[in-house]
């Protein structure tokens, strides 16, 4: 056991875990992360106390709420869905069969806004994933989610999950990694960041790319992570290595060193969920492989 993993535990524990910030409200993002942590270092009755404050921002029409005063967006729904599986997973019963089932269907309805192929960008903007924003351009890291969402319940082969599949390895850079939607602008050539290379190598854990460009991203990733400053940065390129059984050996080293990296926010919950998510040994984002 890593000797400094139980306190973050016990703060992710406790409803003051599952904010954005110190003292701030509740917001599904970091309570998502929050279980699925605590479900991969075997905290389940915590893990559950989570999902039923998620339950709680489920509206009728499926999606989640950001927090209860932010009702919309919703691109937090896939983030619900993924700690919902687990949970279910983890105990053996069908708990949140009704959030997950209104949760999907809302998943499926939600699309970003694709146009005609554009000279100017360097992607294939006729091919859909998810936006932060419905009816705005699909962005890397809530397509990512989503594709997770719906490979954890059976929906991998879903029409719009294999679209979004697409959409992820088109958006992969020539020589690695990605950036946040884009992958050149007027010619320009744009620069793969840790945090979306790391969630979208994720989701394309069980996918073929004979381009080699997931191979090229996780290449990327190798030499990111050991450089990586930012908590989340580190967090989400340890777990995209982590999805290809390509984890570090120092990983746990780097994970401490960010842990007691002076920040404006030390105590930002969401980034202690994320170390602590990332110290599992496999991707607790992926227990369908």
């Amino acid at each position: 056991m890593i000797h400094w993993l139980d306190p973050l535990l016990d703060d992710l524990s406790d409803e003051k875990g599952w904010a954005y910030q110190p003292g701030g409200t509740v917001a599904a993002e970091p309570a998502a992360i929050a279980a699925l942590a605590l479900l991969a270092h075997g905290r389940p009755d915590a893990a559950e106390s989570a999902c039923r404050r998620l339950a709680l921002l489920e509206n009728a029409g499926g999606a989640v709420a950001v927090t209860a005063m932010q009702p919309t967006p919703g691109w937090a729904t896939g983030w619900a869905v993924l700690a919902w599986a687990a949970v279910q997973r983890a105990c053996g019963e069908p708990r949140y069969d009704g959030q997950i089932e209104r949760a999907v269907e809302s998943i499926l309805a939600t699309h970003g806004r694709t146009s005609e192929k554009n000279r100017d960008l360097g992607h294939n903007t006729r091919l859909d994933g998810w936006p932060w924003v419905e009816g705005t351009h699909p962005w890397v890291e809530p397509t990512a989610v989503n594709v997770l969402a719906l490979k954890a319940n059976g929906r991998g082969g879903h029409a719009r999950c294999r679209e979004a599949i697409a959409m992820l390895i088109d958006r992969l850079l020539p020589t690695g990694g990605c950036n946040y939607g884009n992958t050149s602008v007027f010619g320009q050539v744009l620069r793969p960041h840790l945090e979306p290379s790391g969630l979208t190598m994720i989701a394309l854990a069980d996918e073929t790319d004979p381009s080699g460009r997931i191979e090229r991203s996780l290449g990327y990733l190798e030499q990111a992570v050991a450089k990586a400053s930012g908590a989340a940065s580190l967090a989400y390129g340890l777990l995209g290595l982590a999805a290809h059984g390509r984890r570090p050996r120092q990983a746990d080293d780097w994970l401490l060193a960010a842990l007691r990296r002076k920040t404006a926010m030390p105590d930002n919950p969401l980034r202690k969920g994320l170390l602590a998510l990332a110290t599992a040994a496999t991707c607790p984002l992926i227990p369908y492989l």
